[in-house]
């Protein structure tokens, strides 16, 4: 507008009254314009300022100012490219090129200098060091176990060899791909020729957690074959005429092979969802989980730690059971609350009772800040029978996914789901999945260092969720026996998660004594034990997840002790200040909040828990 203005100054400046005229017109056009966008901007901030309650008006926005930032952000731009072009994990071209692809930023990390970073650089350089360490480690692991399935499946190969032809559009010869296939097809009939004879000579030849991973293989291998060969089918008639038919033959045998692993083998129907496999990862592997999450305890400490922990819970226990005219059999007074359920159709009514409970509880105590939007957008889901086989308590986030028994379930799952999910039970847990625990978080971490999320860990996410059952456990949250009961179930059972699932992967627990130590020791249904048992070890989780509650909330709960316990920080400033550093190992967290000073060498050495 101002240069429009300027060029006819300009052209109609010829004699004093004309550029007279012209410059008063410029004026006021130009105050004219000016007033019009000082009202413009004044409406904007008014509408700003309404549309946000006051007690978000303060809300900072997220300033981080970290030089890896950007750097991080680029990788996982590329990272993502690369695992949407590479997308089966069995290839061995994607081990490769991500293992190069993982080196050469290791080489590029290295260059930088780190003593010239900031502490927020520094933290980020560290992160993303330890990110790069493990995603190589993994890769060197994920070999070791293809080559244990490999003499399984010595087909696998050139079926994805298929695939990332196509991906490399490389152009197909129809007649020479039938023969591969039917080649393939009879490869499939000698391998199993000769796994039945291996067998049937010694019936321990294989590993069945080994064999139960094949199969698990095998079905990702034929959705594979079945993208490659609708690529192309219709499209090409040649195709078509010359593979339609020995790839049908493939599928089939594909089909049939892994049907026959699964029974023949494993000993389980292919529609069996209740028995659990699993696969243990061993020593080795747990290492370098633990490692990766600055954890600097062996596995069998962890394990001790537990049954320390586990003690104190039936100590107190004992105490509840007292409470309440039971005397010293705790786990009567565990089945008395088990039996308060309420009537089928009031567990949602319940569980905002509980939710707009805890968050007055945050509120009372200045604990932490719950933003009005955050308070304004939780909501609640049910789950379906089929979901509660793996999950049959709660599920958390922006909003809480709540168990409980619908018309179609049998008696017996009915009770068991109504009684696990009784109100003391879930008193203790829906502040863990909403506020101040997974919904919170996952409201913070979405926008606050969002470039963080490549170095998310579940021992900063669970821990902080069950951190909550701790400092809450202290504040005298539980008012009556019923109420205590209810926490140390679940405090008893985050002990037992550790016992069991490293046991499992030490490949000195089966998942049959792990769902016993649930009922046996902790008090579980037995059908809820068996979810469990079969979410821990048959779902998307990883070894050391069902161990992150536990550890995690220790770790947080040292840290308290040592910045607010202390006088150093505020409960409230010291939980808002976590929440704004996005999911990372909680070592780093402390390293955040202290200022501590950081090496380029730096390796986990954080003792958060004292043995007794």
């Amino acid at each position: 507008m101002g240069n429009t203005f300027f060029r006819q100054r300009q052209a109609w400046g010829k004699t004093p009254a004309e550029s007279q005229l012209c410059a008063n017109i410029t004026d006021q056009a130009t105050k004219r314009a000016t007033a019009s966008l000082h009202r413009i901007a004044a409406m904007l901030l008014v509408v700003f300022a309404l549309s946000i309650p006051a007690a978000a008006q303060s809300d900072d926005p997220d300033l981080s100012n970290s030089e890896l930032r950007p750097v991080i952000e680029r990788f996982s731009t590329d990272r993502g490219s690369l695992n949407r072009f590479y997308t089966i994990s069995t290839s061995t071209a994607r081990q490769a090129r991500m293992k190069l692809f993982y080196s050469d930023w290791q080489a590029r990390l290295a260059r930088l200098d780190f003593n010239r970073l900031s502490h927020d650089g520094q933290v980020d350089y560290l992160l993303f060091k330890n990110h790069l360490d493990h995603e190589l480690r993994q890769l060197d692991l994920q070999a070791k176990q293809l080559a244990e399935t490999e003499p399984l499946m010595p087909f696998a190969r050139a079926i994805i060899e298929l695939h990332e032809a196509r991906r490399r559009m490389e152009p197909v010869n129809p007649q020479k791909t039938a023969a591969l296939l039917n080649e393939l097809n009879k490869q499939i009939t000698e391998t199993r020729r000769k796994l039945e004879a291996a067998v049937k000579a010694d019936p321990n030849r294989f590993k069945k957690t080994v064999v139960n991973r094949a199969a698990m293989q095998l079905a990702g291998l034929r959705e594979t074959l079945k993208s490659w060969f609708s690529y192309y089918n219709g499209y090409d008639p040649l195709f078509s005429w010359w593979v339609g038919d020995p790839d049908k033959t493939l599928d089939q045998a594909l089909q049939n092979y892994g049907v026959f692993l699964r029974e023949k083998i494993v000993g389980v129907k292919v529609d069996d969802q209740e028995t659990i496999i699993g696969d243990p990862i061993g020593r080795e592997a747990l290492m370098s989980e633990l490692a990766y999450e600055m954890i600097p305890y062996m596995p069998e400490e962890l394990i001790a730690l537990a049954k320390q922990e586990f003690a104190w819970c039936e100590a107190e226990m004992l105490r509840a059971s007292r409470d309440l005219g039971d005397g010293d059999d705790w786990k009567k007074a565990l089945e008395h609350v088990k039996d308060l359920y309420v009537e089928p159709g009031k567990q949602t009514e319940l569980i905002r009772q509980l939710a707009l409970e805890a968050l007055d509880f945050l509120d009372k105590n200045e604990l932490v800040t719950v933003p009005p939007l955050a308070r304004e957008t939780w909501r609640m889901e049910m789950l379906s029978p089929e979901q509660q086989l793996v999950s049959p308590f709660f599920l958390g986030g922006e909003y809480i996914q709540v168990s409980y028994p619908t018309n179609t379930m049998p008696h017996d799952a009915k009770m068991m789901s109504m009684r696990g999910n009784n109100p003391h039970f879930s008193r203790a847990t829906v502040h863990h999945e909403l506020y101040p625990g997974h919904g919170l978080q996952q409201f913070m971490t979405s926008r606050y260092r969002t470039y963080r999320a490549p170095f998310g860990t579940p021992f900063w996410t669970e821990g902080w969720s069950l951190y909550w059952e701790f400092l809450l456990w202290d504040l005298k949250f539980p008012r009556s026996p019923e109420d205590r009961i209810g926490m140390l179930f679940w405090r008893m059972h985050r002990c037992a998660r550790i016992i069991f699932s490293l046991s499992f992967h030490l490949e000195q627990m089966t998942p049959q004594q792990c769902i016993d130590l649930l009922v046996d020791k902790v008090g579980h249904e037995r059908d809820n034990a068996a979810a469990e048992v079969r979410r821990s070890f048959a779902g998307n989780y990883g070894p050391l997840y069902q161990c992150a509650y536990m550890l995690g909330g220790l770790q947080f709960y040292a840290l308290h002790r040592d910045l607010v316990g202390s006088g150093k920080m505020t409960n409230r400033a010291f939980h808002d200040a976590i929440l704004k550093e996005n999911r990372l190992p909680v070592e780093m967290v402390r390293a955040i909040l202290t200022k501590q000073k950081l090496t380029r060498d730096d390796t986990s050495n954080w003792k958060f828990y004292e043995m007794k």
